[in-house]
C-alpha cells in the first residue's frame, strides 16, 4: 500500500481557500515597455517626394507597386515553396506548441492508474504490538483509481512560464513576418540588379553595333591610304574590349538568376528568366513619421518581444526563492478481489499537499536571477540598438534616392552631350579636321555615359526596395499570421516572360 497524507475535509477546504487567495501573488517585475527616443521627422533633403498623404501604410503586398509582372510572379512563387519562409513558420508552430504546453499546466494533471499484486507478508517483520504475535498471510491486492496533482502556483512560477512562452509565440509571429519581408526584398533586389545588367549588356551591344560599323568604315579608309593603321588598332582596340565587358555581365546576369531561384525554391539548372528592357520607375513609398517604424517593422517588434520573454524569466527565477505547494487529492477503489473492487466499502479518498522550500543551495538560486537579469539589460540594448539601426537604413534610402533622382537627371543630360559629342566628332573627321582618335574618344565618352545611366536607374530601383524594407514592407502586427507565408501559386513558366 502507497503511504498517503490524510487530512480531514474541513481542514482541506480551508487550505484550498488559503491557496486560492495566495495564488494571486506573482513574483518578480512586472514588464513595462521602454520608451524609444524618434526624430520628429525625416531629412528629406530637396529632391525627395512626399506620398500623399505621407503617413498612409505601405501595400503589404508592395512589390506590386514597381508594376512588373514577372517580379509578381516570381514573388508568388517564392511565398509558395521558399524554404527558409518555411523554416521560420515551422518554428512559430513551435513556439504555439510551447504556449499551449505551458498553459496545461495551469490545470490539475488526472492520472488513471491500476495495480495488482498477490503478496505473502511475512511472519517474521518486527511487531506493532507486543502483545498480538504476527501472522503470514497470502492475498491479493487489487487497486484502481485517479490520481489529481496540481501545483498551486503560490508566487506565480507557472504564470510567469505561461507569460514568457505567450511573448515568446508573438516574437515568433514577428520572426516571420520579417522572413517573408527578407525574402520579398531580397527576390526584388535581385531581380532589378538582373534587369539593370540587361539594361547595360543591350547598352554594350548596341556599342558593338556601332564599333563594328566603324572599324568597317575605318578598315575601308586604310586600305584606301587615308588613315594609318594606328587608327585601325585602335578602333579595333575599343571593339574588343566593348565585348570582353558584354561577356562580363552576362557572367554576373547569371549569379543574379540563381539567386532568384534559390529564392523561389527552384534549382538553378531548370530555371531561366528571359533578357528583358523594363522601362520600371521608382514609385512614390509613404514614408510616416519616425515614431511608426515602431509598429512597422517586425524585427522591432520581435525585439520588443524578446525584451517581455526576458523580463518574465526574471519572474521564474525569483519565484525559486519561495515555497511550492502542491495538491494531491486522491480517489480510488482497493479490494483483495476483483469481485468486490469497486463496491463502496472498497472506495477510498485522500486530501493530501506537499509543501517544499529550499533552505540552501550555495548561492545557485540568486545567479539565476542576476543572470536572467543580465539578459533583459542584453534585451533591451540590442532592442534600441534594432531601433537606431532602422532610423539609418530608413534615412540612408531616402538620403540616397533623393541623391540619385538628381545624378540621374544629370546622367540623363550627359548622354544627350556625348551623342552630340560623337556625331560632331564624326563630322569634323569626315571633314578632315580632326584626327581619328577624336571619334574613338567620343565612342568612349558615349558608352561610358550611357552605361552610367542605366547604372543609375537600377541603383534607383533595388534602393527603393531597400527602403520599403526599412519601413516595414507594409507589415501590420494584426494582420493573421498565416497570411505570412502567402497562397500557393500556379507555377508559370520557366522564363517567366510575359
Amino acid at each position: 500500500m502507497k503511504a498517503r497524507v490524510r487530512i480531514r475535509p474541513r481542514t482541506a477546504l480551508g487550505a484550498v481557500a488559503g491557496v486560492a487567495l495566495l495564488t494571486a501573488c506573482t513574483v518578480g517585475p512586472d514588464y513595462r515597455q521602454p520608451q524609444a527616443d524618434s526624430p520628429p521627422a525625416w531629412r528629406t533633403e530637396g529632391y525627395w517626394r512626399l506620398a500623399k498623404p505621407s503617413h498612409a501604410p505601405i501595400d503589404p503586398d508592395w512589390w506590386r507597386s514597381f508594376g512588373d509582372d514577372t517580379l509578381n510572379g516570381l514573388e508568388a512563387e517564392a511565398l509558395a515553396q521558399n524554404q527558409t519562409l518555411r523554416v521560420a513558420s515551422a518554428h512559430y508552430a513551435q513556439a504555439r506548441a510551447t504556449l499551449a504546453n505551458s498553459k496545461a499546466q495551469q490545470v490539475p494533471e488526472v492520472d488513471l492508474s491500476a495495480a495488482a499484486a498477490r503478496e505473502k507478508i511475512s511472519k517474521a517483520r518486527p511487531l506493532t504490538s507486543y502483545a498480538t504475535p504476527n501472522q503470514s498471510t497470502v492475498q491479493n491486492n487489487l487497486e484502481v483509481g485517479p490520481t489529481i496533482d496540481y501545483d498551486a502556483d503560490l508566487f506565480g512560477r507557472v504564470r510567469r512560464e505561461v507569460e514568457s512562452a505567450k511573448v515568446s509565440a508573438e516574437r515568433s509571429r514577428d520572426d516571420l513576418a520579417n522572413a517573408r519581408l527578407v525574402l520579398t526584398t531580397d527576390l526584388a533586389t535581385n531581380y532589378f540588379s538582373l534587369r539593370e545588367l540587361d539594361a547595360e549588356i543591350d547598352v554594350l551591344n548596341r556599342s558593338v553595333v556601332l564599333q563594328e560599323k566603324a572599324l568597317d568604315y575605318v578598315k575601308a579608309e586604310h586600305d584606301l591610304g587615308s588613315v594609318s593603321g594606328l587608327d585601325l588598332l585602335q578602333q579595333q582596340s575599343l571593339l574588343d574590349s566593348t565585348q570582353v565587358q558584354a561577356t562580363l555581365l552576362v557572367n554576373q546576369r547569371a549569379t543574379f538568376e540563381h539567386a532568384i531561384a534559390a529564392l523561389v525554391g527552384l534549382p538553378a539548372p531548370q530555371f531561366a528568366i528571359a533578357p528583358k528592357l523594363i522601362n520600371g520607375h521608382v514609385p512614390t513609398i509613404p514614408l510616416g513619421v519616425p515614431s511608426d517604424l515602431l509598429q512597422r517593422r517586425p524585427d522591432i517588434a520581435s525585439a520588443e518581444r524578446a525584451m517581455a520573454a526576458a523580463n518574465a524569466q526574471i519572474g521564474i527565477a525569483k519565484a525559486a526563492f519561495f515555497p511550492s505547494l502542491s495538491l494531491v487529492p486522491g480517489l480510488g477503489w482497493e479490494s483483495t478481489s476483483f469481485a468486490s473492487l469497486l463496491s463502496a466499502p472498497s472506495l477510498f479518498w485522500t486530501l493530501g499537499a506537499s509543501l517544499g522550500q529550499v533552505v540552501f543551495d550555495g548561492g545557485r538560486r540568486a545567479s539565476n536571477v542576476d543572470f536572467a537579469s543580465a539578459g533583459y539589460q542584453a534585451a533591451e540594448a540590442s532592442y534600441r540598438q534594432t531601433v537606431l539601426t532602422a532610423f539609418q537604413q530608413v534615412q540612408d534610402g531616402v538620403s540616397g534616392l533623393a541623391v540619385l533622382e538628381d545624378a540621374s537627371k544629370q546622367s540623363s543630360q550627359a548622354v544627350a552631350d556625348a551623342r552630340k559629342l560623337l556625331s560632331l566628332a564624326n563630322d569634323r573627321y569626315s571633314g578632315g579636321l580632326v584626327a581619328y582618335l577624336n571619334v574613338i574618344a567620343a565612342q568612349q565618352s558615349l558608352l561610358t555615359s550611357q552605361r552610367q545611366d542605366v547604372q543609375i536607374h537600377g541603383q534607383q530601383m533595388t534602393l527603393a526596395v531597400s527602403l520599403v524594407k526599412a519601413l516595414g514592407g507594409g507589415w501590420d502586427v494584426s494582420q493573421p499570421p498565416a497570411a505570412a507565408m502567402g497562397t500557393p501559386a500556379r507555377r508559370e513558366a520557366m522564363n517567366h516572360e510575359d
